[in-house]
């Protein structure tokens, strides 16, 4: 149960400033309530009615703006949904709430014509929110057992996205809207942010402005942020008492932050605790391949050290210098070497890994020394590229233009 209470004349100011609250979430840029006409319309849409919890939203508000965190397991994946919008008429997004009806009625129809059978021209499925046009949130409103069911919808990306679904993926969130929301949850503290971007970053932004530019008082402000924050994932308390083991969706929120904070005290004290390392911790990532990739190398080195199990190819994703001792635990359980991840690492200001990855690529037969020419050519030619556009301001990257003109210092420099 929530701690934080609000007044009725609590909630009328926060209404006037664009804040809603229903089923113990957030949502802001609120839409005026849909008009009881309009609800009728769009059921006359749909294969069935519009579930109970979804039209009293919409009676609240039309739709607005969501920022929490949803992880739900597809094809095999923890996946990440990007739930940030309730869709409604005239938004400026990818397509607003009719425009994502008219898009499903579409695919619908097409899909009936494909098969070579009738389509009554009514939806079963009904897209409601979800983020630009990659992840889709639908309430199912054919009649049956499924009524009333919250589904999510995310688009598979290319191969080249390491870990990523590659497949579109469908999962349900709740049994209703009000479950559904309560799914929505918050990885980590928003006010203490582990990473520069964050879930509570845009609602954060929107209140400040709101208190800035339009009188929000500041007390209600803090009021509402207290009250957002409850949606923490509270996986101290069922540490501290030994069951997080048991709870494996809590477990991984409890290595999230161990990874984010590159805490190697807090992975032996989960390992302590019986919770498991095995499995997907983000996309198709090994929690070991989320620590390498995030740069969280004692976290990583306390991971391998638990008998967390280590992808063949961990050190594809080296972004970091990366220390010889982690490098050749990785290789001693399971790591596969190879003259990309020699390239990396040379390029990360990691020569003695690089060194290590070489000989390991030696000791299975591969002729390092024209196949790492190549590899590194081909690196150089790409990171000088890049610099080129960054400096002339045409693109914008992560490492900067020093970064990028140190990447390519470093592998100009190395030598096998």
């Amino acid at each position: 149960m929530n701690d934080v209470q609000f007044s009725l004349e609590e909630l009328a100011t926060l209404r006037e400033h664009g804040v809603v609250l229903f089923a113990d979430r957030v949502i802001f840029d609120a839409q005026p309530p849909m008009a009881e006409p309009r609800i009728a319309a769009i059921e006359a849409q749909c294969a069935g009615p519009i579930p109970e919890a979804l039209a009293a939203l919409w009676r609240q508000t039309a739709g607005g703006r969501l920022d929490y965190d949803l992880s739900l397991l597809m094809n095999g994946n923890v996946e990440s949904v990007s739930w940030s919008e309730l869709f409604w008429d005239g938004s400026d997004g990818y397509r607003d709430l009719q425009g994502w009806i008219g898009h499903e009625q579409e695919l619908a129809k097409e899909a009936a014509e494909e098969e070579s059978r009738p389509w009554s021209g009514k939806l079963t499925h009904l897209p409601f929110g979800g983020f630009e046009y990659l992840d889709r949130v639908y309430a199912v409103v054919e009649p049956g057992p499924q009524h009333g069911h919250i589904t999510a919808w995310k688009q598979g990306l290319p191969p080249a996205w390491t870990h990523a679904l590659h497949e579109d993926g469908v999962s349900t969130i709740a049994p209703d809207l009000r479950g559904a929301f309560a799914a929505l949850h918050l990885d980590e503290n928003p006010l203490a942010p582990t990473s520069d971007y964050f879930s509570g970053q845009a609602l954060l932004q929107y209140l400040d402005d709101r208190h800035q530019d339009h009188g929000l008082d500041l007390d209600l402000m803090d009021k509402l942020v207290s009250f957002y924050c409850q949606a923490m994932i509270d996986w101290r308390t069922p540490l501290a008492d030994g069951t997080l083991r048991r709870l494996p969706a809590t477990a991984r929120a409890a290595l999230h932050h161990a990874i984010a904070t590159d805490d190697a005290d807090l992975v032996a004290e989960l390992a302590a605790a019986g919770v498991s390392f095995d499995g997907p911790q983000q996309g198709s990532a090994l929690a070991t391949d989320v620590a390498i990739g995030k740069d969280a190398f004692t976290a990583a080195m306390a991971l391998v050290r638990a008998g967390a199990p280590v992808a063949a190819d961990a050190l594809r994703n080296v972004d970091g210098q990366i220390s010889p001792e982690l490098t050749s635990a990785l290789l001693a359980n399971g790591a596969e070497p190879s003259v990309g991840a020699i390239v990396h690492c040379a390029a990360c200001g990691a020569p003695a890994s690089a060194h290590l990855i070489a000989d390991a690529c030696a000791q299975a037969g591969i002729d390092v020394q024209p196949a790492f020419a190549v590899e590194r050519d081909a690196m150089l030619a790409e990171l000088q590229a890049t610099l080129l556009e960054v400096r002339d301001g045409s693109h914008g990257h992560y490492l900067g233009a020093e970064g990028l003109a140190e990447r390519i210092e470093h592998l100009q420099a190395f030598r096998l």
